[in-house]
């Protein structure tokens, strides 16, 4: 009995490893729980590591670890271990053994102390100065428990200490990538690259260390007013290597040559004569672009929007984002430029204006505008009327229509004629009345001498109401100097009828009523 006794405590003795101090030793993991490791190293008793020391590790899908024996036996005969004193040993026997200064290493920033931050490397953490971080407004959630690579610019081996610049990382990281791209730089190569500033003329791309310019011309076969329509800072994209000078180290990009060039065979796409649908792009003054697929845009000038309307107001006829149904009425491929028309989806009513038109009929129309000696009428039946000066009124005359006929003012007029070179209905206004000259030359002959008012006085001459919306103008030289020069308007004074023409609703008037009736020399 006491032999047996004997044999089964020598087995069990023998079965028990000899740990020392400061040895690192596979364990195996007993049991995890939310506060503790259990860890089987095979010595008499288990150790036990807090989870704390863990942190980082997925410790629940481990088997085994490195452990680091600190003490075989403390006061109550329990192993001493540490999972985080184990790591870090192993990894400064890497850290010293592999690596020196100046070497490039990956780390973790782990937290923020007074001058710079903390970082682990191989699970030996090192100090990383705030002058050296390249952190400077970077928010600190972008930092801490973030990979980065990091340059080895002090390393104590006996103290067991090490200093990482992260600043001096970036600028190698940038020269090695730098001379790679130099070295591997073709023309009509793909490279991706991060868009680093925007400006008026284009683009700089960070390609890695190097940067090349994207011009706003080689950013979208469509055309655009500013490279913000196409590119943002910040943005990842594909460019093209157009050209390269490594000597002046420039690099020319695009980004539109990476994708097919929509104008080939335009004209078979979009043919002259075809009715196609597009997206209002853009609104203009003078017209709107039409978009009729990627990267290609047509014009709609604004004389082909309406048969009928001279005067239109496209922004509020049309909208951005509109899809619109438009003719293709020319195409010049080389100049990438596409003529498109919405009057012409429509007959041209001049084809048969004779069934919309009555000459000598009244019709309703308002002002839309004024041109030389004329003014633009917009008729109720959509077509477009002009009405000359000198068809405004029978005895006024009219040097502006402007001063007579109210913009966007509805009127009643008669219809003259038709100039089929412009398109345009001639109309009258003073013609929807009876012509009163014949009824003035019986009122108002020659010689006779009337009472009339004052209304404008210039320097040659003074214009004289002689009865409602009649006047007649007396030349300086039918006035006395003196008496001129003491006229105001609104003044009442007596005058004598001199001429009178119908044709050019003039009536010329003489103030010296007792002179002999012989025709004034005008002088305007």
């Amino acid at each position: 009995m006491t032999k047996g006794l004997t044999e089964l405590a020598e087995a069990y003795y023998s079965s028990i490893k000899e740990l020392s101090e400061g040895e690192i030793v596979k364990g195996k993991i007993i049991a995890v729980n939310l506060t503790e490791v259990v860890i089987d190293v095979g010595y008499k008793s288990e150790g036990i590591i807090l989870r704390e020391e863990f942190k980082g590790v997925d410790v629940e899908s481990l088997d085994e670890v490195d452990v680091y024996i600190e003490n075989v036996e403390d006061e109550e005969g329990k192993i001493i271990l540490s999972f985080k004193r184990a790591r870090e040993a192993r990894g400064w026997s890497t850290l010293a053994d592999s690596y020196k200064e100046g070497d490039l290493v990956e780390g973790m920033v782990v937290r923020s102390v007074k001058g710079g931050y903390i970082v682990n490397v191989f699970g030996v953490e090192g100090f990383l100065p705030m002058s050296l971080s390249s952190f400077r407004g970077v928010d600190i959630q972008d930092i801490i428990g973030k990979n980065f690579k990091f340059q080895i610019i002090k390393m104590n081996k006996i103290k067991g200490s090490f200093i990482v610049s992260r600043k001096d990382a970036v600028r190698l990281e940038k020269e090695t990538s730098s001379k790679k791209i130099w070295e591997e730089i073709e023309e009509g190569k793909l490279l991706k690259g991060l868009v680093k500033s925007v400006t008026n003329f284009g683009a700089f791309i960070d390609l890695g260390g190097v940067d090349g310019l994207l011009h706003i011309a080689d950013m979208s076969w469509k055309k655009i007013t500013h490279p913000s329509e196409i590119v943002a800072i910040g943005d990842e994209i594909q460019i093209m290597v157009l050209s390269f000078d490594r000597e002046r180290g420039k690099i020319s990009l695009g980004l539109k040559q990476t994708t097919p060039d929509p104008w080939e065979e335009i004209d078979k796409k979009f043919p002259e004569g075809s009715i196609v649908k597009g997206r209002i792009t853009n609104i203009q003054n003078y017209g709107i672009f039409v978009e009729l697929e990627k990267g290609i845009e047509g014009l709609v000038h604004i004389s082909e929007v309406s048969w009928t309307k001279r005067f239109i107001n496209l922004q509020d006829a049309f909208a951005i984002g509109d899809t619109i149904e438009v003719k293709v009425i020319n195409i010049d491929a080389s100049s990438r430029k596409i003529s498109l028309s919405v009057k012409q989806l429509e007959k041209d009513p001049w084809e048969d204006i004779e069934n919309l038109i009555t000459i000598d009929s009244e019709i309703k129309g308002k002002i839309i505008g004024y041109g030389e000696g004329c003014a633009y009428v917009e008729l109720e039946n959509g077509l477009e009327g002009v009405i000359y000066n000198e068809d405004i009124s029978w005895t006024k005359r009219v040097p502006r229509a402007q001063e007579v006929l109210k913009k966007s003012y509805n009127y009643e007029w008669k219809i003259l004629g038709l100039d089929r070179g412009t398109k345009k209905v001639i109309l009258g206004l003073k013609q929807l009345k009876e012509d009163p000259w014949p009824q003035i030359l019986e009122r108002f002959p020659v010689g006779k001498v009337v009472e009339g008012k004052i209304v404008k006085i210039t320097n040659f001459g003074a214009f004289v109401e002689i009865d409602n919306d009649l006047e007649g103008l007396v030349f300086s030289g039918e006035i006395d100097k003196d008496l001129m020069a003491g006229l105001k308007p609104g003044e009442k004074m007596q005058v004598k009828i001199i001429k009178i023409d119908p044709g050019s609703a003039k009536i010329g008037l003489s103030a010296n009523i007792n002179a002999s009736s012989d025709e004034p020399q005008e002088t305007d």
